[in-house]
């Protein structure tokens, strides 16, 4: 039982991992690029709608449950067979942290600066607001997206190590 609960743990960890770093891959494939080539007020706008939608259940499901759920994956394989898969574990959620660090340290400072400057149709100067956003915002989601991605890699990783010895 011990060995499912185990398994399950670090699956769902690795599941949620992986759709954050997809939702990080997708803005920095498809979204960012995609408003990059509107006009200062539509990719305002865009912005500013896009950083309140997306503070919702669903995403701090997936935003916070990967590092509590791969915490407690960690403690789950501290001891015992789950024990070979620990360093990949413990490898995914430092860097699931980091990527945690840059979000709230670099990316949402951008997004309530955005914010404060008020509705675009009142922005005087939205060329100003829109590149002191931009290229710093792009900047670190690039970098979170690498991140949480070699964090799915390590967890992933970790499920392999632990059906490739029988101890996941």
């Amino acid at each position: 039982m011990n060995g499912d609960l185990r398994g399950l743990v670090l699956l769902t960890t690795t599941l949620m991992t992986g759709l954050m770093a997809g939702l990080y891959f997708a803005f920095a494939v498809a979204v960012m690029p995609g408003l990059g080539r509107s006009d200062n007020r539509t990719f305002v706008e865009a912005m500013q709608r896009v950083n309140v939608a997306i503070l919702n259940g669903w995403f701090g499901l997936a935003f916070g449950g990967a590092l509590v759920l791969g915490g407690i994956a960690a403690a789950l394989h501290w001891h015992g067979e789950g024990r070979p898969a620990l360093p990949w574990i413990i490898a995914g959620v430092v860097l699931y942290a980091v990527s945690l660090v840059v979000t709230m340290g670099l990316n949402v400072p951008l997004n309530d600066k955005l914010a404060a400057a008020g509705e675009p149709g009142a922005i005087r100067d939205l060329a100003a607001v829109r590149d002191d956003f931009e290229a710093a915002w792009v900047r670190w989601n690039v970098i979170r997206t690498l991140v949480t991605t070699a964090a799915l890699g390590c967890l992933a990783w970790a499920m392999r190590v632990g059906h490739a010895t029988g101890r996941a």
